[in-house]
C-alpha cells in the first residue's frame, strides 16, 4: 500500500462526499466557475469554516484549482490586472477552507508578444501576492508562447518567480498529460523539473488521448491512453508528492484510477 496521498478533482458542491465515494485521501475542486471572472465562493452549506472543520474531521486534504481564465503573464492589461485580483481572491478563500495549496496555470503572452515580458509579469505578480497558501504553478500542454509548457520556459519562469519569493510560497504542480502533450519526455521529467524548481508539490496524474507532442490537453483514464503506463507510475513514485487524478468517468472511473495507482505504486 502506497504512503502517498491519492485523490481526484471533484465537483465543488460537496467535496468531502465526493472524496468518500472515491476512497480518496484528498480532493481538488473549483471555488466557482472555472471559465468565469466572478469572485470565488464555497458551495458547501456553512461556508469556508464548515468545510475546513469537516475536512479536518474526515482527514481529507483539500486543494483548490484556480479558474482557467487567470493569465497573469499576459501584456493585455484588461486580462492581467483582473487576473491578479482573482488570483488573490482565490488564495484568500483557499486559506479560509484550509487548503494545502492553490493550483494555477502558467499562462501565456500574446502571439507576437515577448515571453520575457510574461516572465517578468509573473515576478511582479508574486511580489504583490499575499500567498496565504502555497501557489502551485501547473505546466500546460500547448501554446508556443506559454510560460510553463516546455522545461526551458519553466526554467525562465522559475528564475523570475524565485527572485520575488524568498519564503518559498510558490510551488510546482506537474501534470503528466500536459507534459506528454507538451513534448516532454516523461522518462526523466521529474529529475529535470526538480533540477529547475527544486520541488514538485503536487502531481496531476492523467493519461492522454493524444500522441506525445500533440499540444492537446485531453485527459484519459490511467492505462488507457497514449502514455506508457509504467512511466505514469514511475513519475508519481519519483515525484513523491500528493496525487490528483483529473480523469474522465466520474466517481466510478476515478475510483478505478486510484485503485490502479495503489496497486502499482511501491509502499
Amino acid at each position: 500500500m502506497t504512503t502517498l496521498l491519492l485523490g481526484a478533482h471533484v465537483d465543488q458542491a460537496d467535496p468531502l462526499a465526493e472524496a468518500a465515494a472515491r476512497g480518496a485521501d484528498l480532493v481538488q475542486f473549483f471555488l466557482g466557475d472555472p471559465q468565469g471572472w466572478r469572485a470565488p465562493v464555497v458551495a458547501r452549506e456553512g461556508g469556508a469554516a464548515a468545510l475546513r472543520e469537516a475536512a479536518r474531521e474526515d482527514g481529507v486534504a483539500l486543494y483548490v484549482h484556480a479558474p482557467y481564465v487567470i493569465n497573469v503573464a499576459t501584456t493585455n492589461n484588461r486580462i492581467r490586472i483582473p487576473s491578479r485580483k482573482l488570483l488573490q481572491q482565490h488564495v484568500d478563500l483557499a486559506a479560509e477552507v484550509g487548503a494545502a495549496g492553490l493550483v494555477v496555470h502558467g499562462g501565456h503572452v500574446l502571439k507576437d508578444g515577448d515571453p520575457a515580458a510574461g516572465f517578468d509579469n509573473w515576478r511582479k505578480t508574486v511580489e504583490r501576492l499575499d500567498a496565504k497558501v502555497p501557489v502551485l504553478i501547473e505546466n500546460t500542454a500547448g501554446g508556443d508562447q506559454a510560460m510553463a509548457r516546455r522545461l526551458d520556459a519553466v526554467a525562465r519562469l522559475w528564475d523570475a518567480v524565485a527572485a520575488a519569493d524568498p519564503d518559498g510560497r510558490i510551488g510546482f504542480c506537474l501534470d503528466t498529460c500536459h507534459a506528454h502533450a507538451g513534448g516532454e519526455d516523461l522518462a526523466d521529467v521529474v529529475d529535470r523539473l526538480k533540477a529547475v524548481t527544486g520541488r514538485i508539490d503536487l502531481v496531476h496524474c492523467n493519461d492522454s488521448k493524444d500522441a506525445a507532442g500533440s499540444g492537446r490537453d485531453r485527459h484519459e483514464a490511467l492505462g488507457r491512453g497514449q502514455v506508457d503506463p509504467e512511466q505514469l507510475v514511475a513519475v508519481v513514485a519519483a515525484a513523491g508528492a500528493p496525487v490528483v487524478v483529473e480523469t474522465p468517468g466520474g466517481v466510478d472511473g476515478q475510483a478505478a484510477d486510484l485503485a490502479w495507482l495503489r496497486e502499482r505504486l511501491p509502499g
